[in-house]
């Protein structure tokens, strides 16, 4: 009975610790996504901004070709 109480222990340490090595990596790997897909988010926004801004631009440059056409036309 001795014997196999220390045998069980004797084994549960390493599995103990391929087990916790193993729980670190995934938690390492889940932070290196959420850190990849917050960065990604970051460009995504930066882009909309950039779009938006060429579009109020070019929505800009037809209105005053609008009115540069109108006055003409008077």
């Amino acid at each position: 009975m001795t014997g196999t109480i220390a045998v069980i222990m004797i084994f549960s340490i390493p599995i103990l610790g391929i087990i916790t090595d193993h729980f670190q990596k995934q938690s390492k790997l889940k932070q290196k996504m959420i850190e990849d897909q917050l960065e990604l988010e970051k460009l995504k926004h930066e882009n909309f901004v950039i779009e938006t801004q060429k579009m109020r631009l070019e929505l800009e440059q037809m209105k005053l070709q609008d009115h540069q056409e109108k006055t003409q036309i008077l």
